[in-house]
């Protein structure tokens, strides 16, 4: 059971940096920040959502959170949860541990002789 759990979050860290900082989705990312500075009355919106949403570690890795729980759920598989309890219990397992990992890589990264 903990052997699956620390898989998942380990997987959500992995997806989150990716989007995040990862080099594939760049082109991506500044894509999105330019439009979202537009002034589109419907794109301008949901671009600058997105924009935001790309640039917050915990922010993404909630969605992150989201979507893996749409494939395994570990509060569904393991406690039982409704599906519905359990995406939102997910997100939110996702955003606290990939903001720890995240904050203690920072840390070292920081910290390094």
């Amino acid at each position: 059971m903990i052997e699956m759990i620390l898989i998942w979050i380990i997987a959500a860290y992995g997806m989150t940096n990716i989007l995040v900082y990862g080099s594939i989705f760049e082109n991506l990312r500044n894509s999105i920040h330019k439009t979202s500075e537009t002034k589109v009355p419907i794109i301008s919106p949901l671009f600058k959502f997105l924009s935001g949403l790309i640039s917050c570690v915990m922010c993404t890795s909630t969605w992150v959170g989201f979507f893996m729980s749409l494939f395994f759920s570990p509060f569904t598989f393991y406690f039982g949860l409704h599906p519905i309890f359990g995406l939102f219990f997910d997100g939110m397992l996702a955003s606290g541990f990939v903001w720890a990992i995240n904050a203690i890589v920072e840390w070292f990264e920081e910290n390094r002789g």
